[in-house]
């Protein structure tokens, strides 16, 4: 199992009154379910959701071991567990031509997992993935907005803060009183 040791260093960081951020594919949710077990769960928890489906999350993902849909499924209901107890984010990087499709099923995993925040970021074209993808596969901030629009439109989250430079879109659970993060 990955990372055995994750939740003693949050334990760590947090006992000299640091803030913890981890961000994860979701890929692992018996290590997530042994950090609540033993209140070790970050500050903020990132879960990386690259696709609205299981064939088109194989298609981007590409993953070695043939069960890593479901688990990210079980990381999905596992987030909506704790949702009370840190603050929970669903970040989706949108590869135009590749996962730029089914709002309504990006939506439906979300209303899953019910987190806190829900972060639309558009692929940028750097580093080993352009040996693979295009500069045209990257969206612009307006498609990343409109996108991230009609998943809001279908599981009641909304924008609450954006950066179009950094092409990405910040949302909400329309109803939530919580606004405590915003982009500088």
């Amino acid at each position: 199992m990955a990372y055995p040791k994750i939740g003693e260093l949050i334990t760590e960081f947090h006992k000299k009154g640091q803030s913890t951020f981890v961000v994860s594919n979701g890929t692992f949710p018996e290590r997530l379910k042994e950090m609540i077990t033993k209140n070790q769960l970050p500050t903020q928890l990132y879960i990386s959701l690259e696709a609205p489906n299981k064939g088109i999350y194989i298609k981007v993902d590409r993953p070695i071991f043939e069960n890593t849909w479901d688990k990210l499924m079980e990381t999905l209901d596992v987030l909506h567990e704790i949702k009370d107890k840190t603050r929970t984010v669903i970040r989706v990087t949108l590869v135009k031509d590749v996962n730029m499709v089914d709002p309504e099923g990006y939506a439906k995993l979300i209303e899953k997992a019910q987190p806190k925040f829900l972060e639309v970021k558009g692929y940028m074209f750097v580093g080993a993935s352009r040996m693979r993808l295009n500069i045209s596969n990257m969206p612009r901030h307006p498609e990343v907005k409109s996108f991230a629009e009609e998943i809001g439109k279908h599981c009641g989250y909304k924008v609450i803060d954006e950066s179009e430079i950094s092409r990405v879109v910040l949302m909400m659970e329309e109803d939530s009183p919580d606004r405590i993060m915003k982009f500088d």
